[in-house]
């Protein structure tokens, strides 16, 4: 099963809209948003699979609720976790610091995905797999992020 991780779009359509075209290259599944989502109409942009929406620090919380439950989506608050092809999956934007190092340091998840800093990375620690695809604005390059599941592979994308 193959994901695509996206996050920091923060309302810009055109970096998204070619974000959505590589993930539809990719042939992904699902989509997991890890917030600074920005605006109505990125929800609207990932409406060709499930995805999954956490909000950001600069998200208005209530809007990007209504417009992800408009577009029959997903939204996990301020956490969200999944069990896809049997892998324990938890993504968070990551600017609460705190909760970031407790999710990873607590083993429960194959995969832990965030945000928020705008540089992609990833690397193991312990069990998990810890990854931000990087963000498709204020960020040279724009990138994303591919995950292959059950293997949990990843590979950081440019946009």
């Amino acid at each position: 099963m193959r994901i695509g991780i996206v996050s920091d779009s923060h309302g810009h359509v055109v970096n998204t809209q070619a974000a959505v075209r590589v993930l539809e290259s990719l042939q992904v599944e699902q989509v997991i948003h890890c917030g600074d989502v920005g605006g109505d109409e990125i929800v609207g942009l990932f409406g060709r699979w499930p995805t999954h929406f956490v909000y950001g620090n600069v998200d208005d919380r209530r809007q990007l609720s209504r417009a992800v439950e408009t577009a029959r989506q997903t939204f996990h608050e301020a956490f969200g976790s999944l069990e896809l092809a049997g892998r324990r999956i938890a993504f968070l934007h990551g600017d609460d610091v705190p909760l970031l190092r407790q999710t990873i340091a607590g083993g429960q998840y194959d995969l832990v995905c965030h945000g928020h800093t705008h540089v992609a990375r990833q690397l193991r620690q312990g069990p998990t797999l810890v990854l931000n695809p990087g963000a498709l604005y204020r960020a040279t390059p724009h990138s994303i992020a591919l995950v292959e599941l059950p293997d949990v592979e990843a590979s950081i994308i440019t946009v």
